[in-house]
């Protein structure tokens, strides 16, 4: 990677059993590919102090947390204040990751969208961007998103994005922004390229949700966040742009959206 060209993973799980005792090795991998930040996700509340560990450890990895809407029925129920509080911390940058998966667990709908409310609230009241999962809920999410920013905004970024055209423009509708991650780079994930390709390129970013969907040429292996620049490649082909650019435009729209990082980075 040329020493100009930086990006960022905006979405991982660093804490996961998958990187146990390699994790010095992940993070030397991602820096020496050009990935120079990090954002760790925190999925079950319980598990914040692992995660925020990992982001005070290393300087460029960043972290985020909420009860992610698969496990939200097995976890007890949070609280803004609580979100609140962790929130605080000076490496803490975003609420995430929520919101609706009725894929395999269609029958917590309800205290899915509850959970979802309450972190909804809490990016409000932060200023911190939501991170939303969102699965086979399109409908949902896009009237529960447009409703609540109706009564009272808040920043948004929908990860690893591959949901349907319709909930990609509710998003950017408003203001929101939509990661592209390993999916966008499969074969037959033509539809969700498409989707991509008629999204303002100024609300798009980058991940790998490692350690899952690793991209070619290292689909079905564990993925890392080194492998960031392989999915940011495959997006600046989407756009038709040179990659350097499309890192740098990729870089600017996580300045503009985790504001706390840009800040934290600045006074470095």
């Amino acid at each position: 990677m040329p020493d100009n060209i930086n990006i960022t993973d905006s979405h991982c799980h660093l804490d996961f059993p998958d990187f146990a005792d390699e994790l010095p090795g992940v993070i030397a991998r991602a820096t020496d590919a050009g990935v120079n930040r990090m954002v760790t996700i925190c999925t079950r509340l319980r598990n914040e102090p692992q995660v925020r560990s990992i982001a005070e450890t290393y300087a460029n990895v960043f972290y985020a947390a909420a009860t992610h809407p698969m496990s939200v029925a097995k976890e007890p129920m949070t609280s803004v204040q609580e979100v609140q509080a962790l929130a605080t911390h000076e490496k803490f940058i975003g609420i995430g990751e929520t919101g609706l998966d009725y894929h395999y667990t269609a029958d917590t709908k309800a205290i899915q969208t509850e959970s979802l409310l309450i972190h909804i609230e809490a990016a409000r009241r932060t200023g911190l961007p939501l991170i939303i999962h969102a699965r086979d809920a399109d409908d949902d999410m896009a009237r529960i998103l447009t409703r609540e920013h109706k009564a009272g905004a808040f920043s948004c970024l929908l990860h690893c994005f591959s949901s349907g055209r319709a909930l990609a423009e509710a998003a950017i509708d408003l203001g929101f922004y939509l990661s592209m991650s390993g999916i966008a780079t499969f074969p037959k994930s033509q539809e969700v390229r498409d989707i991509f390709a008629n999204a303002p390129v100024d609300r798009i970013l980058v991940e790998t949700d490692a350690p899952y969907l690793a991209p070619p040429p290292f689909r079905g292996k564990r993925n890392e966040p080194a492998y960031t620049v392989h999915t940011a490649k495959v997006g600046a082909e989407v756009f038709g742009m040179e990659f350097k650019d499309f890192a740098a435009q990729t870089e600017a729209n996580f300045d503009r959206l985790f504001t706390k990082a840009a800040r934290s980075e600045g006074t470095n």
